[in-house]
């Protein structure tokens, strides 16, 4: 059983090596842990102090690419190396680095195939009033679009079995964080979460400039998430609730009009048009994109096979194999 620990770095050579040093050098069930950082085009000695330090692998990027697609890029990396299991953490030490045991305890126990770190967001010092709020409310959202009970959302520490990794995609370009939790829930992937805990702030985070901006991103990113795998229930709401304003605006154009007084009234009769109008094009774009979302699957199934085929078999597919066989 292989695992590897993954470390997404931009200009970290001042905390890349306190976090190394905090990662843990033997799991029980664990026979061997590797580690491996995704370059994403630091101007500063980030490479020669992990080097230095003795990582195992080395993915660089010119130019930054973003946490999401480093995230994709660490991933492949792992699977090529012959992972078993995935653990992503951060490279500012914001994880403690002997709950790695507990991330992938469940993944080793066959209970779950991704597992993220839950942080006591309450209890954390660095985290303002307005911080701790939003989060508890992105993770509410990120629920009810995925149907899991995930409770820290945003939380970067994380867990993935070979298989699960094999599934994943990452469309936006901002972070893997909300996306992979809403296409696990919808793909019903085995998901759990366990608290963990969090270390001193050594820096800000670079994730997001501002509170307004980490927000609208958030947003952006679980509603194309949702539409991307649930268009016909995200635009049935729509012509829903299109629907119901335009014909309410056109029953009262009508009591107006059966009044004697309708012609006061055309403006009315134009808006429940163009509402009613909206609707019906929002159901006609559902049906098509659940039509796209039915071919989105059978690719994603192709690739997953492609996947296997291009990785080769994980201990997953090897168990299988022994019980098949036996």
């Amino acid at each position: 059983m292989k695992l590897i620990i993954q470390i997404p770095c931009y200009n970290e050579a001042e905390t890349l090596e306190i976090a190394l040093n905090d990662l843990p050098k033997h799991i029980d069930g664990i026979d061997e842990i590797e580690y491996l950082i995704i370059n994403d085009g630091s101007a500063d000695n980030t490479v020669e102090v992990a080097k230095n330090w003795g990582v195992n692998y080395v993915v660089n990027f010119r130019n930054n690419k973003g946490l999401a697609r480093g995230f994709m890029a660490g991933l492949d990396a792992c699977l090529r190396n012959g992972a078993d299991i995935i653990v992503n953490t951060d490279a500012d030490n914001q994880y403690c680095g002997e709950d790695i045991e507990k991330l992938v305890r469940p993944i080793l126990n066959g209970e779950a195939g991704m597992v993220i770190g839950e942080r006591p967001i309450d209890q954390t010092a660095h985290f303002s009033p307005l911080k701790k709020k939003l989060q508890h409310l992105g993770s509410w959202v990120v629920r009810k679009a995925s149907k899991t009970d995930v409770p820290d959302a945003p939380s970067g520490f994380r867990a993935y079995s070979r298989h699960t990794a094999m599934r994943l995609n990452v469309i936006n370009e901002y972070t893997y964080t909300l996306e992979t939790i809403v296409q696990a829930g919808r793909h019903k992937m085995a998901v759990k979460s366990v608290p963990i805990r969090t270390n001193a702030e050594l820096r800000p985070s670079r994730l997001f400039s501002s509170m307004f901006g980490y927000v609208k991103k958030s947003v952006l990113t679980i509603g194309r998430a949702l539409m991307m795998y649930k268009p016909l229930y995200c635009f049935s709401w729509l012509a829903g609730i299109f629907g119901v304003i335009g014909a309410a605006i056109g029953v009262r154009f009508l009591v107006y009009y059966f009044a004697g007084s309708g012609s006061g009234h055309i403006q009315s009769l134009i808006l429940s048009s163009m509402l009613i109008t909206i609707a019906v094009l929002c159901g006609v774009i559902g049906l098509l994109g659940d039509v796209i979302s039915a071919n989105r699957k059978l690719l994603e199934e192709i690739q997953f096979e492609l996947r296997k085929m291009d990785y080769g078999p994980g201990h997953e597919e090897k168990k299988k194999e022994e019980r098949e066989d036996a």
